[in-house]
This record gives C-alpha cells, sequence and structure tokens, in this order.
C-alpha cells in the first residue's frame, strides 16, 4: 500500500491550477492511482484528487459501495477519471453538506448541480463518459474542483452553515 499524506487547506499548492495528463499508460501514472486509490479508502473518503496528495495533474478517483462519513448516499462507481470535463445538464441545484479530506474535522452546506455529464479518460487512455446525478454528481464536481484549486469552503454562499462535524452532528 502507499498511502499519502493529505494536504490541508491553507497549503497553498491545493490552491493551484493542475496540469493535463498528456502521457497514458505509463507506471508513473498506475502509481498515482494507486496511490490515490490507497489513500482515499485508508482515509475512507468518497473521493480523492492528485492535487490533495502534492501531485499537480489532473486526476481524480472516486467511489464507494458505502460510506461511514455519509452513511444516506447512494453508491457511486469507482471511478479514475483524467482530465476531466463536466458539462451541466440541468441547471438545478441542491443543497448538502460536503466534508474533505483536506478540511479535516469539518463540514459545509454547498449547492451543487444536481444533473451532469463527465467526461475524460482511464489511465489507459481509453475515453469515459458517464451522466450523473445526486449525491455522485456532487462529489465529481467536488472532486473536479480540487483540479482547478478550489476547496468546497469557497463555495460556499452562508458561512453559517460551516462548523465542526462533532458539533453539528453529535455521536456521528
Amino acid at each position: 500500500m502507499a498511502i499519502k499524506a493529505v494536504l490541508r487547506m491553507g497549503d497553498p499548492r491545493l490552491l493551484e491550477i493542475s496540469a493535463a495528463v498528456s502521457n497514458f499508460d505509463t507506471p508513473e501514472l498506475h502509481q498515482l492511482v494507486k496511490d490515490l486509490m490507497d489513500t482515499m479508502r485508508a482515509e475512507d473518503g468518497a473521493g480523492l484528487a492528485a492535487p490533495q496528495i502534492a501531485v499537480g495533474l489532473r486526476v481524480v478517483v472516486f467511489g464507494f459501495d458505502e460510506n461511514e462519513r455519509y452513511p444516506d448516499a447512494e453508491p457511486v462507481p469507482q471511478t479514475v477519471l483524467i482530465n476531466p470535463l463536466i458539462e451541466v445538464l440541468a441547471e438545478e441545484r441542491e443543497d448538502g453538506w460536503e466534508g474533505c479530506l483536506s478540511v479535516p474535522g469539518l463540514m459545509g452546506v454547498v449547492s451543487r448541480y444536481t444533473h451532469i455529464r463527465y467526461s475524460g479518460y482511464d489511465p489507459f487512455g481509453k475515453p469515459i463518459e458517464r451522466e450523473a446525478q445526486h449525491f455522485h454528481a456532487r462529489v465529481v464536481q467536488h472532486e473536479c474542483d480540487h483540479l482547478d484549486g478550489i476547496l468546497y469552503p469557497q463555495q460556499m454562499s452562508d458561512m453559517r452553515r460551516f462548523g465542526f462535524t462533532e458539533v453539528l452532528q453529535p455521536g456521528g
């Protein structure tokens, strides 16, 4: 296992715009994907972006069957997404609680699009295209924000709905 340290809010590397991946099916890219997956699972995350482990490339991983941090969330397919693009399919947005491995112990309400299409590539350069709704769409938008140097508190419109998880959800 290759579990990496997750950068925390305040680290300037989390605010940088990531570079596109230009070479697929390389040992370095496969190792990065393994490191991301191992770290995401070890931290019980719903997703993880390469910048969160100090790699400035447009690579995200996400997915789970169930996640104790989001007990009411529907399963999200395990996905490696490289050079992602998001297309909004419905202007409808919904508010939802989000947390982040780079903002540990805190959570806040973020408004996200409810229906998107995302596309990109797998580690071998094979195209991926999927539609996603609700929590799945939220996870994709959250992770892709990291690639543009955006953390979820920057997406919040009401800081009164931001705080420590243990206070907002006593008893878990």
